[in-house]
């Protein structure tokens, strides 16, 4: 009996030693793990998550130490950075400088008294041999900084900049790490993000209004400067060690492919009439890496159908920029709104369709007046990219046989010269083939008949050729099936747009009741989707799709 009441024991008491031990080793797992997690965020903090968990008391000492000497040598700080600033800021406004300005030059520049603060600071991680480190900066500044300019007219205005207050996050990278003092090869610097640019311009015994629009020329001439000039992606790199650091330097990742498509509902700038919107569209705004559309005259719900090609430097901190405005004619165009879109956003070679809504400016947290939506293409391929994607705007897809074959040299024997020229023209892409429409049903649609129902039809529109179809009439319904297919010969599809309409049937005419405006680029590129389209101009209401495309490609010269 003892024993085998000593067995049960030594049984029990060894299963609970057991799961004691796993119990405990679970405890021991979870905590790693969440300790693990914890690093890791930190790892990640930004400078605005460190200000929100730590007072600046508890900043790192030398980050005091670092402003108050800084206080100290501020003097001879501001001569030697004031000249540097000079001679490569210069440069960078000439190249901005408006088209009324003949020249934009500094008469004096110095950055004062007032030394700038550090108010922030993160590290990064950096999986490429690096240490990254984020500054925040915080300057209320008394410089004197005079600008010289001179118009076409031949006047010439000194043009004091006043007032300034800057706040923003500097990125400094120290890469590549090696064994030798410093412990780095090189250091590169960059502004990662332009919280605040606040200032005023006054001339010299004048007033800067007295010319129309000059003010809000040189503004933005300096705001685009610094946008520019040294904001994140673009770096300036500064070895610390012999070496070549090419490889630390603004490369260009991929192409960004925009379709504008239309606006809706832009607000009205014009007393008689409507305004006249055109769009200029930018991920960095160099002049000549600016594209404008085509004006529409007199339409607040114009349609472009325009299509632009932008270099993306680093796809994961850069915008899109989208701005809509007013043809003035002789006068300068008024702004009606703009809007961005982070390329982060983008899933490369997957086409994304958006509605953008327009605010006052891209600074503004919250715009409640409403000045219309944009509507946008995007697609974004990265150099390199694989897994059988081909982009259809590229110049390479559009070579014709026998530049291939002359590319590659025919029987071994190299190009000539007169077979170079031919394989370097380029060519305008023209996708040839079959669109199918499945009209499959509609959801909620807005009512027209006074007893709450609607008798709705559907009429599909190519609009370059002007080829239309129409589904049959759904009497007293307001979530109508259809369910009818229709095919549409396309002679340019990259270049074309299906119209879609709703229509209330009606016994002495019709109503109109909303519309969609589908590209084909999607339907190209994926060969067949099905999608939920919101109907425009209409209180409430869906059309479900379907798209089919059967390609036929052919080319011919631009």
């Amino acid at each position: 009996m003892a024993f085998f009441l000593g067995l049960v024991l030594g049984i029990v008491v060894g299963i609970a030693v057991i799961f004691g031990f796993v119990w405990s080793e679970n405890a021991r797992s979870k905590r790693r793990s969440e300790l693990a997690t914890t690093i890791a965020a930190f790892a990640r903090m930004t400078v605005e998550d460190s200000r929100k968990l730590l007072p600046p008391q508890y900043y790192p000492s030398w980050l005091t130490w670092l402003n108050q000497h800084l206080t100290k040598i501020w003097p001879f700080v501001n001569e030697a950075a004031s000249e540097l600033i000079k001679a490569s800021v210069e440069p960078v406004l000439e190249q901005y400088r408006p088209i009324i300005l003949s020249s934009l030059k500094f008469s004096k520049f110095t950055l004062g008294t007032v030394a700038p603060q550090f108010t922030g600071v993160c590290i990064l991680e950096d999986g490429g041999g690096g240490v990254t480190m984020e500054l925040e900066m915080q300057w209320d500044g008394n410089p004197s900084i005079v600008l010289d300019i001179k118009t076409r007219l031949g006047v010439a205005l000194p043009v004091q900049v006043k007032n300034i207050g800057f706040t923003g996050v500097f990125r400094l990278i120290f890469k590549p790490l090696v064994d030798e003092f410093p412990g780095f090869g090189a250091v590169s610097f960059s502004l990662r993000e332009k919280k605040k640019l606040d200032f005023t311009l006054k001339v010299i015994g004048g007033d800067i209004s007295a010319i129309p629009g000059l003010y809000d020329a040189i503004e933005e001439t300096i705001r685009d400067a610094v946008e520019d000039s040294i904001t994140w992606p673009v770096r300036k790199v500064i070895p610390i060690l012999p070496g070549d650091y090419s490889d630390l330097e603004l490369k260009p990742v991929g192409v960004l492919e925009v379709k504008l498509v239309q606006a809706k509902e832009l607000t009205n700038k014009d007393i008689i009439g409507k305004s006249d919107p055109y769009a200029v569209i930018y991920v960095r705004p160099i002049r000549d890496r600016m594209k404008t559309s085509k004006t529409i005259n007199n339409d607040l719900n114009p349609i472009w159908n325009e299509h632009f090609e932008f270099i993306v430097d680093d796809a994961s901190t850069q915008h899109l920029v989208v701005k809509i405005y007013d043809d003035e004619g002789v006068q300068t165009s008024e702004l009606i709104g703009c809007a961005h879109i982070r390329l982060s956003e983008l899933q490369p070679g997957k086409v994304k369709d958006v509605w953008l809504k327009l605010v006052k400016d891209l600074d503004m947290q919250r715009d409640n007046k409403n000045r219309g939506q944009v509507h946008l293409e995007l697609l974004y391929y990265p150099f390199g990219m694989e897994n059988g994607f081909t982009n259809p705007f590229a110049p390479n897809a559009s070579m014709t046989s026998l530049e291939k074959v002359l590319k590659s040299g025919v029987n071994g024997i190299e190009d000539t010269e007169v077979e170079k020229s031919v394989t370097q023209k380029r060519k305008e892409v023209i996708i040839r083939g079959v669109l199918s429409v499945i009209v499959i049903s509609g959801e909620d649609l807005p009512a027209a008949d006074l007893m709450g129902k609607s008798d709705p039809y559907v009429v599909l529109t190519m609009k370059k050729s002007g080829t239309k179809n129409r589904t049959r009439v759904v009497n007293e319904s307001l979530n109508p099936v259809w369910n009818q297919t229709f095919d549409f010969v396309i002679e340019d599809g990259l270049h074309d747009m299906l119209m879609v309409e709703v229509w209330d049937h009606d016994t002495f005419g019709k109503d109109y009741m909303g519309r969609c405006i589908l590209t084909l680029t999607k339907v190209i590129l994926e060969g067949e989707y099905k999608d939920r389209f919101q109907l425009d101009g209409a209180k409430s209401g869906h059309l479900n799709l379907n798209l089919k495309w059967l390609p036929q490609p052919i080319y011919r010269d631009s």
